[in-house]
């Protein structure tokens, strides 16, 4: 088995794909004007609009209404990321903070308010466990 994507629903994937090209650098691939992802060497993150959720069962998905997944991208430093995500205006929830598993955390929330963690590991323990 490989985890190969997550997909957010949203009211507006055109706003949603925006931000996350914005904060991410990657340009998103459109496949219709309900769907498009952004791949990264790791995993895509799929975006599509709540028309698609029919597709897979009625009521199955809300938009904007996660409270317990976390978006996670490991960067090469968060703490400039910290930075150059100031300027977006991002919605920060944490600023760069050292975590116990050995993480640099940067925690803020995308348009839908849903949580992202940007990341860089620190320990050497941590850099074992992302060395991929």
């Amino acid at each position: 088995m490989n985890f190969v994507s997550i997909r957010v629903i949203t009211d507006d994937v055109a706003r949603l794909v925006g931000f996350y090209e914005q904060v991410t650098g990657v340009t998103a691939t459109w496949s219709t004007p309900d769907f498009a992802e952004l791949t990264t060497p790791a995993c895509t993150l799929a975006i599509a609009s709540t028309r698609t959720v029919a597709l897979f069962g009625t009521g199955s998905a809300r938009p904007a209404a996660n409270h317990s997944v976390i978006t996670e991208f490991r960067v090469a430093d968060v703490d400039a990321e910290y930075e150059r995500l100031a300027a977006l205006d991002c919605a920060f929830v944490q600023k760069p903070t050292t975590m116990p598993w050995g993480n640099r955390s940067l925690l803020f929330r995308d348009p839908d308010g849903n949580l992202i963690n940007f990341f860089t590991p620190v320990t050497p323990e941590a850099l074992r466990r992302q060395a991929r």
